[in-house]
């Protein structure tokens, strides 16, 4: 299974952006969907997730101006970003989690890039 995330971008301070991760096939088992992000010099930081019964979480620095949703039936999660903030600028990631016999088995996409200039 492969994850593709798309969307990020060159964007001004207040500007919007909406990133998607798709996977290559179903992935059976599947129960939880997460964002994060990774900063030069920062700690990779969980931003948001949401859950196959569509419970979701943020983090404190994105809460009311993100929004994660997920089409299941079609392996797609997305971020919607707005008010967006130089502090945002990170490359983003995308994890999607099943659960396995031995243990939760993670995938995770390469990245993609968001860079909010003030």
């Amino acid at each position: 299974v492969q994850l593709q995330a798309s969307g990020g971008g060159m964007v001004q301070a207040g500007d919007s952006l909406r990133l998607s991760c798709t996977a290559s096939e179903t992935i059976i088992g599947l129960y939880l969907m997460r964002w994060f992000r990774l900063a030069p010099g920062k700690q990779r930081e969980l931003v948001a997730s949401i859950t196959t019964s569509d419970y979701k979480t943020y983090a404190d620095s994105v809460k009311g101006r993100f929004t994660v949703s997920a089409d299941i039936a079609k392996n797609t999660m997305d971020l919607q970003m707005n008010n967006l903030k130089p502090d945002d600028t990170a490359l983003y990631l995308c994890n999607f989690r099943r659960a396995d016999v031995s243990g939760p088995m993670d995938f995770w996409g390469r990245g993609t890039l968001v860079t909010v200039s003030s």
